[in-house]
């Protein structure tokens, strides 16, 4: 069973849009049968609303869920891409302040 939560979190994070097209294609689904069955008599216009604002709900859900993910799973791409960043543009900026501490006129208002 772990095999395939593992397999299926990889596919996940490689086909990130995917999956979330394919939550809220669901979703949409999921509320007009839902909505179909319980109150048959609404119009399908309506039903359709109803259904792509549940379907935006829980993919904003969806979203914020991988977020967290992303942010607590420590991807370690993201901290060599930080490492690898080149820092020498900054160093050819003039100084903020001159040798005697007072403000250089580039960077005052």
């Amino acid at each position: 069973m772990e095999r395939i939560s593992s397999s299926l979190q990889s596919w996940v994070e490689e086909h990130k849009l995917s999956t979330i097209g394919a939550v809220w294609a669901t979703a949409v689904g999921a509320s007009v049968a839902y909505s179909r069955r319980r109150a048959p008599a609404r119009a399908t216009s309506l039903r359709l609303i109803h259904a792509r604002m549940h379907a935006q709900a829980l993919t904003l859900a969806v979203l914020g869920g991988a977020a967290l993910a992303h942010h607590y799973s420590g991807s370690s791409a993201g901290k060599q891409r930080q490492e690898e960043l080149d820092y020498g543009f900054y160093s050819q900026l003039p100084p903020a302040t001159d040798a005697d501490g007072n403000e250089n006129e580039r960077w005052s208002w």
